[in-house]
């Protein structure tokens, strides 16, 4: 008798349904199925396009792998997608819209750095950079603690400290070839989001 098999427990349906919550993870489940840049360029304006096509060429560059260059890429697209439709959403608290501000500053603030950084020259500290990204990192995981998994999370970290390494920095805004009409592209396009008012 006690070898019969017993019947699985009644599963209770929760009492939350939520259509719009169910959209929601759909969305993204879809969304990080596609990150690619094709469909980035989707979400992205052609200026971000471009900028995330040289961050790119400098990673691939700096790491000599093609597949890790391309990975932190799709990395930034699938946190940078997620996070959008967090925010269209609404699904932030007011006091996680103050924190999702704060980042904006920091990153504003980081993409005046490095424009800062290549217009004038015998100025880079690749310490500053580095710093900034990193908070930039610390912030942006406070932020979607609560909404992304441990896999999101990872990915943030590996994009903030990909980009984060001193010598990458270094590399990145030494004189000449190979890394100097990357870093020119890039802060060109970066110059132009802050005019735009959209960095």
């Amino acid at each position: 008798l006690n070898n019969q098999p017993r019947p699985p427990p009644l599963q209770l349906e929760p009492t939350t349904f939520s259509s719009r919550n169910l959209a929601m993870q759909a969305e993204k489940k879809i969304l990080s199925h596609m990150a690619s840049k094709s469909v980035a360029n989707v979400f992205l304006d052609d200026t971000s396009s471009e900028i995330l096509d040289e961050l790119y060429r400098v990673s691939k560059l700096h790491t000599q792998n093609r597949s890790e260059a391309q990975k932190v890429i799709k990395n930034l697209i699938k946190v940078a997608v997620k996070v959008s439709v967090l925010y269209r959403n609404n699904r932030f608290s007011a006091s996680e819209l103050g924190l999702a501000e704060e980042f904006k500053r920091k990153l504003h603030q980081g993409a005046m750095t490095a424009v800062s950084f290549y217009e004038v020259e015998f100025t880079f500290e690749p310490g500053v950079l580095s710093q900034l990204l990193q908070d930039c990192r610390d912030m942006l995981l406070q932020l979607v603690e609560k909404h992304l998994t441990a896999k999101s999370h990872g990915r943030i970290r590996h994009v903030f400290d990909h980009f984060a390494n001193d010598d990458l920095l270094s590399q990145l805004y030494s004189s000449g070839e190979p890394y100097r009409p990357h870093l020119q592209k890039i802060c060109q396009g970066l110059n132009k989001l802050i005019e735009e008012g959209k960095l």
